[in-house]
């Protein structure tokens, strides 16, 4: 009986991690379907946040309800700022302005080399060791990316070029916010942190849009706003809970293996919904970048 339980809550915990992959790598998509209507990222931005909104205050509120949640500190707050800045707001900023001039198959690519910038970030700011099997390791996925990346810049040129280093830039700033946010998580649990720091990022797109466009720019095609309702909910909250179920289901390190169906799924839906390219260099490029990061795991997890 209790082996058959134990077999159902694994079952569950891989759909749930094997969802929510999926569902985060659908943003990209929903993305670039609303660029097909005119408008920009700044504004973009700002429907996904405000509409996201009450479903992270939901989510703070019912975690704040918890029983032993402790008040929180203005060092908490601090950091909870700080991780709301690096890791929602300015990387969705970058990966959603970035998305203008590459394809999804690329942005996918470059977004899953955190694993490899966490370790670089950490090798840089705390000295922690980098061994031959993890620099081996990241220079295949480095060489996947490179890949599609030539490939693609023969076509599109200068904007590659810039597409690329935005969406790069948001990894950057996404492995900022998990290099800061270990102890964070311990102290606040990850439910509360997230939502948190998202009502924050939310804060930020929607000051933004305020500062940088005039309120008739709030006026969008209707599509623009479906797409945006769908994007909060569906890649935005939903995967979210997701992934954190899947965690207290199966652990975190089986939970990021399942998350390589997310890059697959990117490209699988870039073919099917926006019609983008699927050659031997996608095929090619995305083996390399996954094999990568699947080794970057396993030598990171590998005990020392």
């Amino acid at each position: 009986m209790a082996h058959a339980a134990a077999a159902r809550r694994r079952r569950s915990g891989l759909l749930l991690a094997a969802g929510g992959a999926i569902a985060f790598s659908g943003k990209a998509i929903i993305v670039k379907l609303a660029y097909r209507h005119g408008v920009d990222a700044v504004t973009l931005l700002m429907y996904r946040m405000l509409f996201a909104l009450p479903l992270f205050a939901a989510m703070a509120w019912w975690a704040a309800r918890r029983p032993g949640t402790r008040p929180l500190t203005r060092r908490d707050w601090a950091g909870i700022a700080w991780l709301g800045f690096t890791g929602y707001y300015a990387a969705s900023f970058l990966d959603f302005w970035g998305l203008q001039y590459i394809s999804a198959s690329l942005e996918r690519l470059i977004l899953y080399l955190n694993p490899t910038l966490v370790l670089l970030l950490g090798w840089l700011l705390h000295g922690r060791r980098v061994t031959v099997r993890q620099a081996a390791a990241m220079a295949l996925s480095y060489a996947g990316v490179l890949l599609v990346f030539g490939h693609e810049v023969s076509f599109e040129g200068r904007a590659t070029v810039v597409g690329s280093l935005l969406v790069l830039a948001s990894a950057v700033s996404y492995a900022l916010y998990l290099v800061h946010s270990g102890q964070m998580v311990g102290r606040l649990g990850a439910l509360r942190l997230v939502s948190l720091a998202t009502l924050v990022a939310c804060a930020l797109c929607l000051a933004q849009f305020l500062l940088l466009r005039p309120l008739a720019a709030a006026w969008v095609p209707a599509p623009v706003l479906g797409l945006s309702l769908l994007n909060a909910v569906l890649c935005t909250a939903a995967p979210v809970v997701m992934v954190m179920l899947a965690i207290e289901r199966i652990g975190a390190g089986l939970t990021a293996q399942t998350g390589l169906l997310g890059p697959l799924s990117t490209v699988a839906l870039g073919v099917a919904v926006l019609g983008e390219p699927f050659n031997a260099w996608i095929v090619a490029g995305t083996a390399l970048v996954l094999a990568g990061v699947l080794w970057v795991s396993r030598a990171d997890a590998a005990p020392r």
